[in-house]
């Protein structure tokens, strides 16, 4: 008689049972590690039981089930009122991501000097698809503290770093950028594609993007886009500040210096064209 090897028990679509319910568990918990984190960017101290089973749209039992491991390994932290949080190894995690980014490593001396020349405040942020992430920033004492933090995301269309990446990005990335639908942030937002269209040609004309007012009332940014060792872009630099200390008339100087440190960044990374743009003397 010839031997046979035991299966796993089989779905109705071939799928073997334990291995889809795992794959489900798996996506269900990755959704409510998201929802946790979002709420708490928008300023939820926890997030409650009863939330977490309505935005996954399951029942409290199959949440409590997601979260005890979490829990355990101190990805979530359970509040006095039954609420959730992030715990300590979320940051963890996220932390030791920060650090693998040798574009960070490599950035941050550059934006200490550029913090202290200027007394604006840097940032870096890398692409991930039509939005932007912040990845570090540096604000001396003394200026006024700015809303981004670090993993904040905002969409490309209305920063400076965006329309720099843009500018000097795949070709296609600007009409990706455009197909998204326009959110105008401030009055000064520009949501016309013609006009950001132009725009972005601009930005890659003078090598800067400029963000004047457009993302918050009142503060004006400059940046530049960074390379890799493939002369590719793999993020931005910026600067930015409160329009009164950074007026329009000073956005040429300083942004012909963002280009530079951009520029010195991206030699950092192995850039072959930017250290040929800084031999020949560009900014």
């Amino acid at each position: 008689m010839r031997a046979t090897t035991p299966v796993a028990p089989v779905t109705d679509d071939g799928d073997p049972t334990p291995a889809r319910n795992a794959a489900l568990s798996l996506r269900r918990g990755l959704r409510l590690l998201d929802c946790i984190a979002d709420r708490t960017r928008n300023g939820e101290p926890a997030v409650s039981l009863t939330t977490l089973a309505a935005e996954l749209g399951t029942s409290k039992s199959t949440v409590l089930r997601l979260t005890a491991p979490m829990v355990e390994n101190d990805l979530l932290r359970r509040t006095p009122d039954a609420g959730f949080t992030l715990g300590l190894g979320a940051l963890l995690l996220g932390q030791s991501y920060l650090e693998g980014i040798d574009l960070r490593s490599a950035a941050a001396p550059f934006l200490r000097r550029t913090a202290e020349q200027t007394g604006l405040t840097c940032h870096l942020v890398v692409p991930d698809g039509t939005d932007i992430v912040y990845v570090d920033k540096v604000e001396m004492r003394g200026t006024v503290r700015m809303g981004s933090r670090i993993g904040n995301r905002l969409p490309m269309r209305n920063t400076a770093s965006g329309k720099a990446m843009v500018a000097f990005g795949e070709p296609e990335l600007l009409e990706r950028v455009l197909a998204e639908p326009a959110t105008a942030m401030t009055e000064h937002s520009i949501v016309d594609d013609d006009r950001w269209r132009a725009e972005v040609d601009r930005t890659h004309g003078r090598g800067y993007g400029i963000d004047d007012r457009e993302n918050e009332p009142d503060i004006r940014c400059v940046a530049a886009p960074v390379l890799d060792h493939a002369n590719q872009v793999v993020g931005a630099m910026s600067i930015s500040g409160l329009a009164s200390r950074f007026p329009a008339a000073a956005v040429r100087e300083l942004g012909d210096g963002v280009v530079r440190t951009a520029l010195e960044i991206s030699v950092a990374l192995g850039s072959s064209s930017a250290q040929l743009a800084l031999s020949k003397g560009t900014r």
